[in-house]
């Protein structure tokens, strides 16, 4: 059973779409196997090896996160690559950053190390499962069967997953992305670090402890509000507001560096301080 905050961001995730992307995420809210598949990252990443949330929570953070971002690239003129490259439209990167950000952790259900790959495993079942449902082939003539955009349905499906697998892979930053779809899910991730998501308590590992250690455990609960809106000068604006200076450190070591590996990069603006402080300009 879902928890009433898995519920809450439901609702608000749904309210953020239309069209086809509502579509894929009504599937992907009832898709039994993904819920479990969250669930049980969590479970591995708290009870077996001591890490935060890396479940249903986050991942639905990281979806309201990322399709933010997509809609502020879109709303300023920003194609992204599926329509840059005459591959698809803004609807259909939309569903490849929505899933992709479903599914992006589920491979913490394995374990920690390279999770990224495990979950792109687990997740080519799951995304087929789903698109065929959204590009709906009909009868006999699947393979002839065009959408409104004269896009043949197995094509675009085709296309969505290899992008959406992309984003999956490339979360962590330790591979090289292309895209803008998944430079925006490398950021999302990034931008779930209120109070450490101390939804539930970040626990160091003894192996991990020390300075490094205790510092990164105080700096993630010291982050306050993290808000993404439209900037001044670029499309994306992302402030982070912290209730003390050990906070910057968190914002540098982890949010900085996806951001710096990301795509989307030169489309950002990072501000970041204690709440009631001025603000420090990174981008």
């Amino acid at each position: 059973m879902k928890s009433p905050k898995e519920i809450a961001l439901d609702e608000k995730i749904l309210g953020m779409l239309s069209g086809k992307p509502l579509k894929a995420a009504e599937l992907m809210l009832k898709d039994k196997e993904t819920q479990c598949l969250q669930n049980y990252a969590n479970t591995v990443s708290i009870k077996r090896l001591g890490y935060n949330d890396h479940g249903p929570v986050h991942m639905r953070k990281v979806v309201m996160n990322a399709v933010a971002m997509a809609d502020l690239l879109n709303k300023a003129g920003i194609k992204l690559n599926l329509e840059k490259e005459d591959a698809g439209s803004f609807e259909d990167s939309k569903i490849a950053v929505m899933l992709a950000s479903f599914l992006h952790d589920i491979g913490m259900s394995v374990g920690r190390e390279k999770h990224e790959n495990a979950a792109a495993i687990l997740a080519v079942p799951i995304l087929d499962r789903l698109l065929s449902q959204i590009y709906r082939d009909k009868g006999d003539r699947n393979r002839n069967e065009k959408d409104r955009s004269g896009k043949n349905v197995t094509d675009k499906r085709v296309t969505v997953r290899s992008m959406a697998i992309e984003g999956i892979l490339g979360h962590m930053g330790a591979q090289k992305i292309e895209s803008l779809e998944a430079g925006i899910i490398l950021i999302a991730d990034g931008c779930d670090m209120e109070k450490g998501r101390a939804r539930i308590p970040m626990i160091i590992k003894e192996s991990e402890m020390g300075k490094a250690g205790d510092i990164h455990k105080y700096s993630s609960s010291s982050i306050q509000k993290v808000t993404i809106e439209r900037g001044k000068e670029k499309p994306i604006k992302i402030t982070v507001e912290m209730d003390s200076p050990v906070g910057f450190f968190q914002v540098e070591e982890v949010l900085l560096k996806k951001i710096n590996s990301s795509p989307v990069k030169p489309h950002i603006e990072l501000f970041a301080g204690v709440t009631g402080q001025k603000m420090k300009c990174y981008l």
